[in-house]
């Protein structure tokens, strides 16, 4: 797969998404600035940057369990015994292989990974942070270069997950190479109840709220159930499955598993051990990712194919060549609408439930502000390191342009039907940050960016904008607006 190159200057966005969207990857798109900072609009005159806040999904990674990647193996490897591929098919197998040594060794020797295997970080996820830290230090240098001798400490908050945990650490490490006096500073520490309120349950967690069962209930619903099967059985899924398959197995290896005489599922073990000899992953699946169906195999290649994405390092297999890019846009827009109805704005008529949840922390947000606006300058930043999960019904909850709009249970989820688009919402190390300002006077603004484009809060708060097309927010009125 070849890299892409970042550009710069005003056409940043333009070339960015061109670079991405083309491909496809819906949320396991790889992450990019989406406007150049030189571009930003100036704070006013008389305003000191006091504060900023993030929230940040976790950086690329590789695939979350030995899953797809073996059922998949599974599947070529009963197409080769039967003499079932094509030329480019019997390509497959050493990548699929290629695939799951990459991620049962990803993190390997790397500092700051906690635990190699599957659903680290990849190269690119440690970068994309890195990188975001040294954006954030230079679009604020007064803040940060002032922190120490006033003692105002950095907060480093994560869900508690490996490659939150992980982004949280090489953040923190690139503000402290940026700016060494920083270290003494940062209090790193986990918050599930805020940041992994999706998955609350009473075994873990002292405080399980109703809007986090409500949502785990729709989650395990018959309609959400009946909503992904209605989005896999559509003609258009099912016509670009099978020319996905047909360029890699014959014709008659199709039908049988269209017919249900062929399946395979993620059984059997691996063994992969580090070049240096010094660590082995020995891997054993599950069975219980089974591949049925053409649409099944097609759905598990595209997979693999946006995993690849975020593993330009780790992987020399090429997974484009699989996956054409029109094939690829209709499995985004199947995983996009599944991603809609499962956690996204969702039914209109099912009214918050999908992003209810994300309350406490939006009222997080508002409160670290307001212990600014009392005079309270002991924080001089929160940065909390989360999930998809996390990023996309905080979205909803903050009411944001393209990004919280529902549809009525009557309407089909499409891209020509809504906006929304995972790309967009939560790539990886998708982020939202709030950069407080305030002036002599006492008076607070407030600028939000969105993957670290200047973002609008939602419509019926333009009041609360200093001046019509500006993206500064009086605060005491922007609080108003969603309080």
């Amino acid at each position: 797969m070849k890299p892409y190159r970042l550009a710069a200057g005003a056409a940043l966005s333009l070339l960015l998404l061109n670079a991405y969207g083309e491909q496809f990857y819906q949320t396991k798109t790889p992450y990019a600035p989406q406007q150049a900072s030189a571009s930003y609009e100036a704070a006013p005159s008389g305003y000191k940057a006091v504060y900023t806040q993030m929230l940040a999904r976790h950086g690329s990674r590789g695939l979350s369990s030995f899953k797809t990647d073996l059922a998949l193996y599974n599947l070529w490897q009963l197409a080769a015994n039967e003499d079932a591929l094509t030329p480019l098919g019997r390509a497959l197998g050493p990548d699929l292989e290629q695939m799951m040594q990459a991620n049962a060794l990803l993190g390997y020797g790397v500092a700051g990974i906690t635990k190699a295997g599957y659903g680290n970080e990849t190269a690119q996820g440690v970068a994309e942070h890195t990188q975001l830290a040294q954006r954030l230090r230079a679009r604020l240098p007064e803040l940060f270069r002032d922190a120490p001798a006033a003692k105002r400490r950095v907060l480093i908050v994560t869900s508690g997950k490996d490659r939150a945990v992980d982004s949280g650490y090489f953040f923190g490490r690139s503000l402290v190479k940026q700016q060494p006096t920083l270290e003494p500073l940062i209090d790193a520490s986990i918050d599930r109840f805020q940041l992994y309120f999706h998955k609350l349950n009473t075994k873990q967690d002292t405080l399980v709220t109703e809007s986090s069962l409500a949502y785990q209930r729709w989650a395990k619903s018959d309609e959400l159930k009946a909503r992904e099967a209605a989005v896999h059985a559509q003609p258009r899924l099912q016509a670009a499955a099978r020319a996905t398959l047909e360029r890699l197995f014959t014709p008659a290896f199709i039908e049988a598993l269209d017919r249900g005489q062929r399946s395979a599922a993620n059984t059997g073990t691996r063994s992969y051990t580090s070049a240096d000899g010094k660590f082995t992953s020995d891997l054993t699946g599950d069975g219980e990712m089974k591949i049925a169906s053409v649409t099944d195999a097609a759905l598990a290649l595209y997979e693999l194919y946006a995993a690849a994405a975020d593993m330009q390092t780790e992987l020399k297999a090429d997974f484009t060549r699989y996956v054409p890019a029109e094939q690829a846009r209709v499995y985004a827009e199947a995983e996009d609408a599944i991603a809609f109805y499962e956690k996204g704005p969702g039914i209109a008529e099912n009214g918050d439930v999908t992003w209810r949840m994300a309350g406490a922390l939006l009222d997080d947000f508002f409160a670290e502000t307001d212990t600014i606006a009392n005079g309270d300058l002991s924080h001089a930043a929160k940065l909390r390191f989360a999930h998809a999960e996390i990023v996309i019904p905080f979205a909803s909850a903050l009411g944001l342009p393209g990004m919280s709009g529902q549809l009525p249970r009557a309407t089909t989820y499409s891209y020509e039907t809504s906006p929304w688009r995972g790309a967009q919402v939560a790539p990886m190390a998708a982020n939202i940050q709030w950069d407080v300002y305030k002036n002599a006077a006492g008076r607070m603004l407030v600028r939000m960016l969105y993957n670290e484009k200047e973002m609008d809060f939602k419509s019926a708060c333009n009041d609360a904008r200093i001046a019509p097309a500006s993206h500064f927010y009086d605060y005491s009125k922007l609080k108003r607006c969603y309080k």
